[in-house]
């Protein structure tokens, strides 16, 4: 049985990338690493990158019309993301 100043690995990750700062990176690359996935590869063609700051994602399209398009689907793109991560994570989208 574990002490209770013992803790898991997977613990112990969690508070380095916190330390350092890396939980957004991760997240941005497991997004990232799915956007194609979630919205299709049509969509990810037009993607230039995603960035995470905070709980917001914030995608760089090349297609203003695409832009004006996933708008309307803001709240259905959040919850296929972060059903795709397993977690909620994202709760606003941006689109430049």
């Amino acid at each position: 049985m574990a002490k209770s100043n013992e803790r898991t690995l997977g613990e112990l990750i969690k508070e380095v990338l916190k330390h350092h700062r890396l939980e957004d990176k991760i997240t941005e690359t497991r997004i990232m690493s799915s956007w194609e996935k979630v919205m299709g590869a049509h969509i990810a063609r037009y993607t230039d990158r995603v960035v995470i700051r905070g709980h917001v994602l914030t995608v760089y399209l090349r297609s203003s019309v695409l832009r004006n398009e996933l708008a309307y689907a803001k709240s259905k793109i959040i919850r296929m993301i972060n059903d795709e991560l397993g977690e909620e994570i994202i709760n606003k989208v941006v689109f430049r």
